[in-house]
């Protein structure tokens, strides 16, 4: 369904142009769709991108070349090497720089004359307020669950749409949240997130470069469209994009009369605690079940090597995980593989275990103590923190 301009007519009066800015937007202002007024909407405009990643990067891009007047960026994160495959905001050259800096840089090449805030934090509880209180939209350009519940339910107490985008391997979806626009929230769907660990990251999954330029340019085509007042947003429709099959699929998604946040009689009416509320109630109860993780560190590893100790290394990561790096002397048998494959152990012996970060490899240790198995650790920080910490030769990914 068609809506109004979200940039009030009045805040359009102070709006001007120069020569340089008219032939810059000139392919906009002959559009009847978008016309001077339009771009001015634009430039009267402020949004607020949550990361300047793989979403966050074709998200400020796009929206500054488009003209969006004022661009808050929120990051606290400094760019790797691993992020250069689809983080087009950063180069090579920023390698070790903080984001927010090589976005400034990039954005102001793309359009000077785009007013750039910089937020060089994450998002949480405590700031959110502040910092969404100044922005007409926020973007989530993140792959988190408790910034995505917070983005939310922020959004919907301050009456703020709320564009989101989510990535993994070769599927991306994006939807606008606007209870006060007549559509549903994120908690409509998804009242509350899954235990840690469930459901992987990109870090732990993977994503497809080139992904996020679509998803991440649609959610800068929704900003456009509430700002200019055109077409229909992604109001109470979620689509969802399969790379591979080349296919878009499109969901209804209606509002819960019975959601936390933005029904009538809403259960949550303030901002919580989000890194605590991601873990309960699930994961709490799953932890206190379970006996704690032993644990040695990289180094603590490599003093057993040297000290000629007897002790099996167990890799429990993918094949094609192995194939990147592995650690000398380690034997290799994935997660999924480790339950039909307990026969291979002996539980007389000290067994070590070891994945890319120690999450899958704690989860490993789990299951054969409870097969019996006695003698057992968990390397903290895996094959990472090998490579960090005693053989930077190894690479990281």
């Amino acid at each position: 369904m068609p809506i109004a301009s979200i940039i009030p007519s009045d805040r359009l009066e102070r709006i001007e142009f120069s020569n340089d800015e008219i032939a810059r937007y000139s392919r906009h202002l002959i559009m009847p769709e978008v016309t001077l007024e339009g771009q001015k909407r634009l430039k009267a405009a402020s949004i607020l991108c949550i990361g300047t990643g793989g979403l966050g990067s074709p998200i400020a891009l796009y929206l500054a070349a488009a003209g969006v007047g004022r661009l808050g960026l929120v990051d606290g994160d400094v760019v790797d090497f691993s992020n250069l495959q689809r983080q087009i905001l950063h180069g090579t050259k920023d390698v070790g720089r903080k984001k927010l800096n090589s976005a400034r840089d990039r954005i102001r090449d793309v359009n000077p004359n785009v007013q750039v805030d910089l937020y060089d934090t994450y998002f949480t509880s405590a700031n959110a307020r502040a910092m969404v209180e100044p922005y007409d939209i926020v973007i989530d350009g993140t792959d988190n669950f408790p910034t995505r519940y917070l983005s939310n339910d922020i959004c919907v107490f301050m009456k703020r749409p709320n564009i989101y985008g989510s990535i993994f391997r070769f599927d991306g979806q994006c939807t606008v949240f606007a209870p006060h626009l007549g559509g549903p929230c994120y908690r409509c769907m998804f009242p509350e997130p899954p235990p840690p660990g469930m459901v992987p990251s990109c870090a732990e999954g993977g994503v497809l470069g080139v992904l996020p330029g679509i998803i991440g340019v649609m959610q800068a085509i929704e900003a456009v469209k509430l700002i200019i007042g055109i077409g229909e947003p992604l109001i109470g429709r979620m689509i969802q994009f399969d790379a591979l099959k080349m296919k878009f699929r499109e969901f209804k998604l209606r509002r819960d009369p019975k959601c936390p946040v933005c029904s009538e009689n809403p259960t949550i009416t303030d901002l919580i605690d989000y890194d605590q509320f991601c873990g309960i109630p699930q994961a709490k109860a799953a932890e206190e079940a379970e006996e704690p993780v032993p644990t040695i560190t990289a180094t603590d590893l490599k003093a057993k090597f040297d000290r000629g100790e007897s002790f099996k290394l167990i890799d429990v990561r993918e094949p094609f995980e192995w194939d990147i790096c592995r650690i000398p002397g380690a034997t290799l048998i994935p997660l999924g593989q480790l339950p039909a494959r307990l026969s291979e152990l002996d539980s007389a012996d000290e067994i070590v275990l070891q994945c890319k970060s120690g999450v899958r490899s704690a989860r490993a240790l789990h299951l054969l103590q409870e097969a019996g198995f006695g003698k057992l650790w968990n390397v903290e920080g895996g094959i990472t923190a090998w490579a960090e910490q005693v053989d930077t030769s190894v690479p990281k990914y």
